[in-house]
Order: structure tokens, then C-alpha cells, then sequence
């Protein structure tokens, strides 16, 4: 009876011990991706010339969300939202950047996506990439993106975003219907160390 007591004893100390240390996953709002998939890296530029790339967002999150500046529907929605993360964030110095990919690099010039940028108000820490078609595609397909130019101008699109940790990796995707508390809260669930 003795050893069987002792033996119940070990089993939950061991137990009790696997528990130790282990962080909780994080509970995402958005679809949390796991395990969770590195982000691919690419090298774009913004309105002003500047060079944008995943590399140089490591070390805080990130959102990536992709969109086209002549967009009528969504994309000025998903960009008032994540911007408006971002400002609601920059009290609690999470870090936190929004990286907006082009759809759509025929319209997607410098002067139209500067022009997006000051109409939205969108704040120095989201940036709107650009590139050719050509620097553009292998970015699509790394992020698993359908583009598909319309005959009027506009682009159909996968529209997604994805919230990317410190490490690079992406940790939780979201719908056109994203908004700032959700990204919000999902960072908070990122700062606990999962």
C-alpha cells in the first residue's frame, strides 16, 4: 500500500513538474497559425523611395495586409482599422508597425499611394510597399495571395491580414472584417511571451 502511495506521489510531482515553466498558448482573437509558419521575407519600397523589407521589422510585431489604393470597398476599411491600432498602441509602446502590400502595381504608384496615405491619415508606422509586377508576384505567393486584375481597373484579392511576431513568425491571420481591438488584443496575448 506504502509503495503504491509513494508511486501516485512520484507520477504527479513529475506532473505537476512538466507544468512548470511551460508558457500558456496565447488565445488569439484572430485564426492563431500553428505551428506557426517564418514570414517570408521581400524587398519593396514606400512612397518616398525608402527600401521595405520583413527583415528589418524583427525584433517587434507586425501586420501585414495587402491592398490597392483605388480599392472601393475594403482595403480603406482594413487600413482606418489596423491605422487606427496603431494609434490607440502608441500609449502602450507595443512596437507594433502595419506593412500594406500593393495588389495592384499598375495604379500603385508613388504619387497614388502618397496621396492614399495623406487622405487616410495613415501614421508613420504603417507603410504601404510597392513594387513591379515582378517584385511584387514572388511576395503574393509567399504570403499565398490570389491577384486578379479586373478590366475596370479594379483587383480582385485575397483579403487577409496576418500579425506577425518579433521572431518573424506569423502567428494569427484575420478577415477583411479586422479591427483594432482585435489586433490589439492579440498583441496583448504576444506580450505575455508565448
Amino acid at each position: 500500500m506504502r509503495r503504491a502511495f509513494m508511486g501516485c506521489l512520484l507520477v504527479g510531482c513529475v506532473v505537476a513538474l512538466a507544468g512548470c515553466g511551460s508558457k500558456p498558448k496565447p488565445e488569439f482573437v484572430g485564426t492563431a497559425l500553428d505551428p506557426p509558419p517564418a514570414a517570408p521575407n521581400f524587398a519593396l519600397h514606400d512612397e518616398r523611395g525608402n527600401v521595405v523589407t520583413m527583415a528589418a521589422n524583427l525584433g517587434h510585431p507586425v501586420v501585414v495586409a495587402f491592398l490597392y489604393t483605388e480599392c472601393p470597398d475594403v482595403c480603406p476599411l482594413i487600413a482606418q482599422n489596423l491605422n487606427q491600432a496603431l494609434k490607440q498602441q502608441a500609449a502602450k509602446d507595443a512596437g507594433l508597425t502595419v506593412v500594406g502590400i500593393s495588389v495592384d502595381p499598375r495604379n500603385d504608384t508613388r504619387a497614388a499611394v502618397a496621396q492614399y496615405v495623406e487622405v487616410h491619415q495613415l501614421v508613420s508606422r504603417f507603410t504601404y510597399a510597392i513594387g513591379s509586377r515582378a517584385e511584387l508576384l514572388p511576395v503574393w505567393q509567399g504570403y499565398h495571395v490570389a491577384v486578379t486584375p479586373g478590366a475596370s481597373g479594379t483587383v480582385t484579392h485575397s483579403a487577409f491580414e496576418l500579425l506577425i511576431d518579433a521572431k518573424g513568425r506569423e502567428r494569427a491571420v484575420y478577415g477583411s472584417d479586422v479591427t483594432a481591438a482585435q489586433v490589439l488584443h492579440d498583441l496583448a496575448e504576444l506580450s505575455k511571451g508565448a
